[in-house]
């Protein structure tokens, strides 16, 4: 009968931390953690960096330079999928998910409904490879509406035609993301001219590997969680071993590998979009930490403000940083820190470091005055 660990949440948060590159010592190289990380989310945002740049500076701290993620998708060494960064090479766990688009049997009722919808768009979808073909990677604005069937939607992609086409050839394998523009508007092209020859991993294999890497990224995970529009999954399927957690119901899985592993922690400032904390049901079962990302709600219901920060000490998530990076005074200003705990002298010197070394990535003068 196979194992199952008993970890309590302390050790369940040090694996997470762990797996994470939160830890100590910092790790060094950029391509070796974006490999651990597995997939790193794009979101364009700036209020103080956006999300991907302070993913990466979170675990190399000074030694990330702002734009290498850039140079390695201009390189071709990482390829943007559904909205994720991932080192090129992975695009072979990926191949045979694309040929069975729209997914896999039975088909769900939306699934069927995009179906359709692309077949009775298919000279546009047409149009599109013959104008890459001939011109080259384009923005979506480049390309003109030929969809004889409107997309229908009741959120904010209702009437994109050429985008939700574009986003269903990605999906397809067909066109791929080769960049950004300055606005940071996706610039597409054909696949075959983005993503390295590789071989295609079969479907059941990929997906056993895909579970596998994302749960050595994760460290600890439910087996299966709640599924999210965002691209990529928050579970790890059968891969790792069976655990529990003391006070927390029902049983995850995690990596064998970070089992038993020294841990020394240190303070990190987080992307509210990292990794750590994305899935936010997990959050709370392991932190006890409350947080949203505040900047859809009006400022009056704001706790935390518009694009609070978490704030990471050893295996605890402490608090929240209100800070905005204000470019045209030089400074990174530091509205207030939410302390969700007391800080002792040694959490406050650490996490003051942090901040300061925030702004000094940012080439910013650090602006304490409005907190």
């Amino acid at each position: 009968m196979p194992q199952v660990h008993h970890l309590s949440k302390t050790d369940a948060r040090r694996i997470a931390v762990r797996a994470q590159l939160l830890s100590a010592p910092r790790p060094t190289d950029l391509r070796a953690v974006v490999r651990q990380l597995y997939a790193v989310q794009v979101d364009l945002v700036n209020a103080v960096a956006p999300s991907p740049e302070l993913v990466c500076w979170s675990r190399l701290g000074p030694a990330y330079r702002p734009g290498e993620l850039e140079d390695l998708v201009a390189a071709g060494e990482l390829v943007e999928l559904s909205s994720f960064l991932r080192p090129a090479d992975d695009i072979g766990l990926f191949r045979a998910e694309m040929a069975l688009w729209p997914g896999r049997e039975p088909l769900r009722d939306w699934e069927i409904a995009q179906a359709e919808w692309f077949d009775a768009n298919f000279l546009c979808r047409d149009d599109i490879l013959a104008q890459l073909r001939a011109d080259g990677p384009q923005p979506a604005a480049a390309f003109e509406d030929t969809c004889e069937v409107p997309w229908r939607s009741s959120g904010w992609t209702n009437n994109q035609n050429v985008v939700r086409m574009l986003d269903f050839m990605a999906a397809r394998g067909e066109v791929a993301v080769a960049g950004r523009d300055r606005s940071g508007a996706r610039v597409w092209d054909l696949a075959e001219r983005v993503y390295p020859e590789t071989e295609t991993v079969p479907d059941a294999e990929a997906v056993a590997e895909r579970d596998r890497r994302r749960l050595t990224s994760l460290g600890i995970a439910r087996g299966r969680a709640a599924e999210l529009p965002s691209g990529e999954r928050n579970d790890a399927g059968r891969a790792g071993e069976e655990a529990v957690v003391e006070g927390v119901r029902g049983r995850w899985r995690v990596d064998p590998e970070q089992l038993g592993q020294p841990f020394r922690g240190r303070a990190a400032i987080l992307s509210p979009l990292d990794r750590l904390i994305f899935d936010r049901k997990r959050m709370t079962e392991l932190f006890d930490f409350d947080y949203q990302l505040e900047m859809y709600k009006p400022k009056a219901k704001r706790r935390w403000g518009y694009y609070a920060l978490p704030v990471l000490y050893g295996d605890r998530l402490v608090g929240k940083l209100d800070a905005k990076t204000d470019f045209d005074r030089g400074v990174l200003r530091v509205n207030a820190l939410h302390r969700d705990v007391d800080f002792t002298a040694a959490m406050t010197s650490a996490i003051d470091r942090e901040i300061a070394s925030l702004a000094r990535w940012l080439a910013l003068d650090l602006d304490w005055s409005a907190s």
